[in-house]
């Protein structure tokens, strides 16, 4: 039977596109589950600022009756603007090992990103960089964290075959926690922070944070990632929302704010416990009891893996070695909780400064990932 592509109109129909996913890797021990939730936000208008301006459409791919892929088209008006670009972008694509129903999906999209005046297709990404993108290469036997998109091996050839080509690499890398600071970085972080009359704010809780910076470190975070592949100039609106769904979930051991004698943010470091195993046993729902295993590894007092979301530095500070901060204030609760080692989220394999973090620590490289572009 062919394949039929139909366009998602319902709640109903969402919720089935959200659980493919889930469905389709329930046998596979590296992927982690997506929070049901957390998708239905994200698609939903009155909970997610970035359908302000985006434009979406959601496909299901049947066959016999049968859901066997998936597949989100998005066009951000604001970052095809910032990059002078007509691209359409594509996510949340899944599909089972057939060619006829990737490439049904990705045709749907290319239909119609043509259609909205677009010239280029760009995938897979999301609506900004705070949703998953770039697909899997390499890494395929390590955990997927919750940050970071899980793939079959087969997708790859699927976007070769489609005519797919890259435009962007990301690499992770799995860093192993040292039993102290290393002397040099204690030294040269005492230095950075004296010279540049800086210091280390520890924050206790998100009501601190507001009160003391409100949402000033997301204007760190914005113009540090300016220059960054697909990048998209926050809105108001995004940056509460993304901090209303990720700060009151954050173990503020684990966040360094940098600031300088203005009291101003010039730095911000983040990260969290890995929670991937509470994500397999809550099976991608909250309830009835998805939310406990998920409570209990957020608020652990003893880690294993630890996944290090994001470092920025403020523009004018960066080329001062203000990052090293960041690892000699972390380093401490790292062998407080007895964290083994980090994954680092994905690094563009151009973006140096980042890469050079990790010169004083053993780690490897053991994920790469990709974005691919299609003329339409």
């Amino acid at each position: 039977m062919a394949v039929e592509i139909k366009i998602v109109q319902t709640r109903k129909e969402l919720k089935k596109f959200i659980r493919f996913a889930n469905e389709l890797y329930k046998e596979n021990k590296y992927y982690t589950p997506i929070l049901e939730l957390d998708d239905l936000n994200t698609f939903n208008p009155k909970k997610n600022p970035s359908l302000n301006h985006c434009k979406y459409i959601l496909y299901i791919a049947y066959k016999d009756d049968v859901i066997v892929g998936r597949i989100c088209g998005i066009i951000n008006e604001i970052a095809n603007k910032h990059w002078n670009v007509k691209k359409v972008r594509f996510g949340w694509f899944d599909f089972i090992d057939d060619y006829e129903v990737s490439s049904a999906l990705l045709s749907a999209v290319a239909k119609w990103g043509k259609e909205q005046g677009m010239e280029v297709m760009n995938g897979p990404v999301g609506f900004t960089d705070f949703d998953h993108q770039g697909l899997l290469l390499e890494g395929f036997e390590y955990i997927a964290p919750m940050a970071s998109l899980y793939n079959f091996p087969y997708y790859s050839k699927h976007y070769d075959k489609f005519g797919l080509s890259k435009e962007a690499d990301w690499i992770e890398y799995q860093v192993s926690v040292p039993d102290q600071i290393p002397e040099k970085m204690e030294r040269v972080a005492k230095i950075i922070l004296n010279k540049n009359n800086l210091r280390i704010d520890k924050i206790k809780n998100s009501r601190e944070l507001m009160k003391k910076y409100g949402y000033s470190y997301f204007d760190v975070i914005d113009a540090a990632y300016q220059p960054l592949y697909n990048f998209q100039p926050l809105t108001e609106e995004q940056k509460i929302y993304y901090s209303k769904m990720y700060i009151p979930l954050l173990n503020f051991d684990f966040i360094t704010i940098v600031v300088n004698e203005k009291n101003e943010i010039v730095g911000v470091g983040i990260g969290m416990p890995d929670i991937s195993a509470a994500l397999k046993k809550s099976q991608g729902r909250l309830f009835p009891f998805g939310w406990y295993h998920l409570i209990k590894a957020l608020k652990s007092k003893h880690i294993e893996v630890f996944n290090l979301l994001l470092i920025a530095v403020r523009p004018d500070y960066q080329n001062k070695g203000i990052n090293s901060l960041f690892f000699y204030d972390q380093i401490p609760y790292f062998q407080k909780y007895g964290i083994k080692y980090a994954e680092t989220t994905a690094i563009l394999e151009n973006n140096t400064k980042n890469r050079a973090n990790w010169e004083y620590f053993d780690y490897k490289m053991h994920k790469l990932r990709r974005a691919y572009i299609k003329n339409i």
